[in-house]
């Protein structure tokens, strides 16, 4: 990932993190908006799941430069979310449910090289979580 794609995406986390509960919230709205099927999956008080949410958000965005302590914490949330019943199709779904909430909650903040950086951050993370949990060998 780019210095340039980092620096906007630690900005705009910069200007979601003060609302970050209500952004977590609005992210578990949209997610279930566009995959009914996956509400099953969240046990736990949404409230509760949107606060894991952001705090795992903000330990990637304040970790893209020491990658190294990232990825074994993103790997076991990985193989983690395999026993929740995640499946590989359903990351896509997160993905382009986080940009929505990103635009929502960014208005106008939320530019085309801002969603490029977040497609590109979130397209890593999912990256590193998908081949903990589903190997290929």
């Amino acid at each position: 990932m780019t210095e340039d794609r980092k620096a906007l995406v630690r900005q705009s986390w910069e200007w979601i993190e003060p609302n970050a509960q209500a952004a977590g919230e609005l992210f578990y709205s949209v997610l279930f908006e566009m995959a009914p099927s996956v509400r099953p999956m969240f046990k736990t008080a949404i409230s509760e799941q949107a606060n894991k949410l952001m705090q795992a958000i903000g330990f990637v965005v304040k970790g893209m430069d020491r990658w190294d302590t990232v990825v074994p914490v993103l790997q076991d949330l990985g193989r983690r979310h395999v026993q929740y019943g995640v499946m590989p199709e359903h990351y896509d779904i997160v993905g382009e449910a986080l940009l929505r909430t990103l635009e929502k909650g960014l208005g106008e903040r939320f530019t085309p090289p801002v969603r490029e950086a977040w497609t590109n951050a979130y397209q890593l993370v999912a990256g590193v979580m998908k081949e903990a949990a589903y190997p290929t060998s």
